[in-house]
Order: structure tokens, then C-alpha cells, then sequence
């Protein structure tokens, strides 16, 4: 893999870290019952441009997990912003089998960032 790719890689594999942290944070949250103010992101936004990008190539890499729970259960955490807790109740799971399909599926979006290349 060239530089590039690796780079354009590794962002995209930081970009969903962040996303991952800040659902479990507000999940975590939620549960507490505590109230939290959002964080206002004034500094350094993205053009509108790369925030559809982003978006849609987040919406591609979903779409390509294999399982259709693993994507169900990805998108309701990481695109909805719903809890662990809810997406069981939806699907008639325990909070913690939903927490291992979202590992699983976490480990599956890893490993396809890492052996992907620069074809976006």
C-alpha cells in the first residue's frame, strides 16, 4: 500500500474510533440519567462537502458487513444514536448480545479499512 493509503486508511479507522467513543459515552450517559450538554464543534468543522463524503462512505462500509444484524445493529448505534439497550429491544436481543454483534462487526469494519485500498 502506498503512503496515501495508508493515511486515507488510518483516518477513516480514527473517524469511526471517535464515533464508537462518543456513542458509548452518551449511551453511558443515558443510562446515568445525567444531563449532558453537547459539545459545540465550532472549531474546525468540515466543509459540507467532506461531510457528505464521510457520511457516505461510513454508509458504504456498513453496508458492506456481511450480516444483516451486524448492520442493523452498527447503524442504529453509530447513524441513530440509539443505545445498546434499545437496539435489543427492537430486536428481541440481550443488551449484551448486541454488544458482542457490535464488536464482532467492529472487528469486521477494521479488518476491511486495513486490507482496503485507495479505491473509494
Amino acid at each position: 500500500m502506498s503512503e496515501c493509503q495508508l493515511t486515507l486508511v488510518e483516518q477513516y479507522r480514527k473517524k469511526l474510533y471517535r464515533i464508537a467513543w462518543r456513542i458509548q459515552y452518551r449511551a453511558r450517559v443515558q443510562t446515568n440519567h445525567e444531563f449532558v450538554m453537547e459539545k459545540n464543534e465550532a472549531v474546525g468543522t468540515p466543509s459540507f462537502t467532506d461531510s457528505v463524503n464521510s457520511k457516505m462512505y461510513t454508509l458504504q462500509l456498513i453496508n458492506s458487513l456481511p450480516s444483516e444484524i451486524g448492520k442493523t445493529i452498527i447503524f442504529g448505534l453509530y447513524i441513530l444514536d440509539k443505545t445498546e439497550a434499545q437496539i435489543a429491544g427492537e430486536l428481541k436481543l440481550s443488551q449484551q448480545a448486541v454488544n458482542k454483534w457490535k464488536k464482532k462487526m467492529l472487528k469486521e469494519l477494521s479488518r476491511m479499512l486495513s486490507s482496503s485500498n485507495c479505491s473509494i
